[in-house]
């Protein structure tokens, strides 16, 4: 293959996925320049390594899991991976369907907010997961890949965050643990 024909699939696989990447090197670095940059040197390596994928795998997966080495391999990440954030960022998931009301609206503002601080306090391993398979919506196959763990390590790790996100999210809610 070319050069120009390899730029050209690269870049047909991989613009789509700018906004998932950044989305998720947010989560990761939260700063949005720290992310702009881990996105920027992931896409540089994914197009250098591009010859290594193999055609008819999950490139989402092969690209995130690039995403992720970069980040643990960079000062923040080796820090960030040791560190559990309970800073509040309630505008990262972007906006729901905000209801025709203005009450709707603020409701669905009020739950967003809910949701990202819930997130902030799940332990980085545990946020991770649940950001690959219900924000990205990767296969737990291909989650085990980008985290380099078992799928059962998958598995439980999902069913760990899933149940402390919703024990976190109880107390706006109304309901007894």
């Amino acid at each position: 293959m070319s050069s120009d024909t390899t730029s050209a699939s690269f870049e047909q696989l991989a613009l789509p996925l700018l906004p998932s990447l950044y989305s998720h090197a947010f989560w990761l670095c939260r700063n949005h320049a720290e992310a702009e940059d881990l996105v920027q040197e992931t896409l540089s390596k994914a197009l250098r390594a591009f010859d290594s994928f193999q055609t008819g795998t999950n490139f989402k997966a092969w690209v995130f899991r690039i995403l992720r080495n970069t980040f643990l391999t960079s000062r923040t990440g080796i820090a960030a991976s040791r560190t559990v954030f309970l800073e509040d960022h309630p505008d990262l998931l972007g906006t729901t369907d905000a209801g025709p009301t203005p009450e709707d609206h603020l409701i669905s503002l009020n739950n967003q907010a809910a949701v990202n601080q819930a997130l902030d306090q799940l332990h980085p391993p545990l946020r991770e997961v649940l950001l690959l398979c219900d924000v990205e919506e990767l296969k737990y196959k291909d989650i085990a890949l980008v985290l380099d763990v078992p799928i059962g390590t998958v598995m439980s790790r999902i069913s760990r965050a899933r149940r402390t996100l919703h024990q976190l999210l109880q107390p706006q809610r109304g309901e007894s643990l």
